[in-house]
């Protein structure tokens, strides 16, 4: 007899369900083999932890004892986390928006017993409602369907595969110049709300890959408004509800237009992405607004999603006490309990009202300047900040107190890594050295406990788990690199080395891009690959941007063409379509200015270290080297040979196999540099 074997998984969302009704599987031989055993259709619900329509759907229906025994009735039910198996998730949602025209979770499928799907959707009420079948009769009619019109039921399910197989045409492949990015930086910026920023209406969505090439692209044309929208995007975000502005950090994404109401769910691989437009932003302009956003979402992470070993979790929930955004949101009245006399001007700062600006209550964003704020209450602006800074330190104590958000507490390597890079760039930028020894932390610990041999693995929880993806070692060759930057510690470079050699050997389809799984990955209906940057970067982006960096650092030649086959065959996808191209265009970038090399060898001139860390150079590949020992010991790749190390700064600058002679001050690298740059 079948039962619910869920509480013997490690995955936060696969144990929510482990008290269901519902006698779920994990997805493996076990569940799919009972399925062709008893010939039994399956029923596959794909979600994540901290997704609220997962929990609304679970509530409604996998709770109900009456819908559960149609499921266990006449279904194997499987449950799938989408992050602990992207695979999985990206070959079904790519059925069910071919099918249906839009995706997302939970994503809910029914399956033949050989893993063909035949009727897909997401999210279903448990009874006909907002449009929508009930789950109910939809478990009622596909089981009937199933024994009364089995001819009917496999013929969809062919026709689903072949659909699936049917992959878009491949583009011919084009040279990387400069035409196509001007074609996507003008489409971009067509898509881009001049008002509040960002892209498109709501819900609006932080996508920092499109603003880190918006970046690019006014240092590549000189023309100062493509900048300036991403600056704009930028500010506005921090000021909206999509920030939290007393702990720091973002959630997902904003229900409307201004940044006001957000989702409240905080995902690791946004709090890791988004802080990098901040550091850029600040070596742009040099204002401290953008440094202070950045720092405060680096220390949110450090403080709420950062385990004792050193590794990064991957979530927090939306919801708390059963209801969305609980923890962050205020009434005036509560605010006024715990500030006192300073409730007034802080009240006015954060946009706090009697009647609130969001189901009855506040969501705390700002809209005023502090000058404003400070002359209405005929203060200093300094004594104003002081007032507001600590307002936010009580409120944040205050509201520790209260009933927490759910923990996503797995360890996934690709997000890992990608918080890495972000605590990396975060050093370089504030000289903060708690964020470089976090990101040794975690890298050290990935390598310690996430790879075996030449393996790396997936999730860890109490163990590593699953096999890695290629958007794990993409995103972890590049997190070694940044950190590799920093501190000039061998190891990781020759780590990234390894992980990026692995790459080649296991997921390159040998023509024009990366599959997303290995080539001894358990097999599924198809093999899919990753080609769009959205919530995440693709794997291929990633790729192809870690795969030129290492070509840079290590010399060796393999690394590139398969980086450059991979931007050449998806970059006219990506000038006419760039939303879902960001992170490839900024490898194309890349490949196109070519890569600065400069290497920094006894790095004691602080001003010209300073200067260095904050300058905006997104084609620039900096290695500071203090210790005369780790110089020798990298003399032998051809990024540092020849570059001795002496009892002075000496900075040498290297493009297109060429490298300046020994440089010392500031002016003279600034010049070899050719520092031009927007100042918003």
């Amino acid at each position: 007899m079948a039962e619910n074997v869920l509480g013997r998984e490690s995955s936060p969302y696969l144990l929510q369900h482990a008290g269901n009704p519902v006698h779920w599987y994990p997805w493996g031989e076990e569940a799919l083999a009972r399925a062709r055993r008893e010939n039994l259709p399956i029923f596959l619900s794909i979600g994540y932890s901290a997704c609220h329509w997962c929990h609304v759907m679970a509530h409604e229906s996998f709770e109900n004892p009456d819908i559960a025994e149609v499921m266990n009735e006449h279904f194997v039910n499987i449950k799938v986390d989408r992050e602990e198996r992207p695979d999985i998730d990206a070959i079904y949602q790519t059925a069910c928006q071919r099918a249906t025209g839009q995706g997302g979770w939970p994503l809910s499928v029914f399956l033949t017993p050989d893993q063909k799907p035949f009727y897909v959707g997401t999210y279903f009420p448990a009874l006909d409602a907002h449009g929508r079948p009930g789950f109910g009769g939809i478990l009622r009619h596909l089981a009937q369907a199933w024994h009364e019109k089995p001819s009917a039921v496999k013929k969809a399910a062919e026709d689903f595969a072949t659909n699936l197989e049917m992959a878009p045409p491949a583009a011919d492949p084009v040279e990387i110049e400069r035409p196509l990015l001007d074609e996507a930086a003008v489409n971009l910026l067509q898509l881009g709300d001049p008002s509040y920023g960002g892209f498109g209406s709501a819900p609006k969505f932080p996508n920092a890959a499109n603003i880190s090439f918006m970046f690019r692209y006014a240092r590549l044309s000189g023309v100062s408004r493509f900048g300036e929208f991403a600056l704009r995007t930028l500010a506005k975000m921090a000021k909206g509800g999509i920030f939290d502005q007393i702990g720091g950090g973002f959630h997902r994404y904003s229900t409307d237009n201004r940044w006001l109401v957000p989702h409240f769910e905080k995902m690791l691989y946004d709090n890791a992405l988004i802080p990098i437009n901040y550091a850029e932003a600040y070596q742009i302009t040099h204002d401290g607004f953008y440094l202070g956003i950045m720092a405060k979402t680096l220390d949110f992470v450090l403080r709420e999603m950062t385990s004792p070993e050193g590794a990064f979790y991957s979530a927090l929930d939306a919801d708390s006490e059963g209801e969305e955004g609980k923890f962050y949101v205020w009434s005036k009245s509560e605010i006024r309990d715990v500030l006192g006399d300073d409730a007034d001007l802080f009240c006015l700062y954060y946009d706090v009202t009697d009647g609130g600006n969001w189901e009855g209550k506040c969501i705390l964003c700002n809209n005023l300047n502090i000058s404003a704020v400070a002359f209405s209450c005929s203060i200093p602006e300094g004594e104003a900040r002081r007032i507001i800074k600590k307002c936010e330190e009580k409120l944040l104590i205050a509201r520790d107190g209260r009933v927490r958000p759910g923990l996503d507490d797995k360890v996934l390597a690709s997000w890992n890594a990608m918080m890495i890079t972000a605590l990396a760039r975060g050093h370089r930028v504030s000289g903060d050295g708690r964020y470089l020894e976090a990101a040794r932390r975690a890298a050290d610990f990935i390598m310690r406990e996430m790879v075996d041999g030449d393996v790396l693995f997936h999730t860890y929880k109490d163990g590593a788990r699953i096999r890695g993806f290629l958007e794990d070692y993409a995103c972890m060759t590049g997190a070694l690199l940044d950190v590799f930057e920093e501190c000039a510690d061998r190891r990781y470079l020759d780590a990234a080395s390894r992980l990026g050699a692995y790459m080649l050997d296991h997921f390159w389809d040998g023509r024009d891009g990366f599959y997303m799984t290995p080539d001894d990955h358990e097999p599924l209906i198809l093999r899919p690959d990753s080609e769009h940057d959205l919530s995440t970067p693709s794997g291929n982006s990633v790729a192809a941007m870690s795969l030129i960096r290492l070509n840079r650092l290590t010399g060796k030649a393999a690394f590139l063409e398969p980086a450059l086959a991979t931007i050449k065959s998806r970059l006219q996808k990506a000038a006419e379509n760039p939303f879902a191209f960001g992170h490839l265009l900024n490898a194309a970038y890349l490949q196109m200015r070519g890569a600065t090399e400069v290497t920094i060898l006894n790095a004691e001139n602080r001003e010209v270290q300073e200067m260095l860390s904050t300058e905006f150079i997104p084609e620039g590949m900096l290695v500071f080297i203090n210790d005369r020992g780790q110089a020798e010991d990298l003399a032998e790749y051809p990024f540092f040979a020849g570059k001795a190390f002496g009892d002075r700064t000496r900075v040498f600058v290297c493009r297109n196999m060429a490298c300046s002679p020994p440089l010392s001050t500031v002016q003279e690298i600034k010049d070899s540099l050719d520092l031009s740059k927007l100042r918003g």
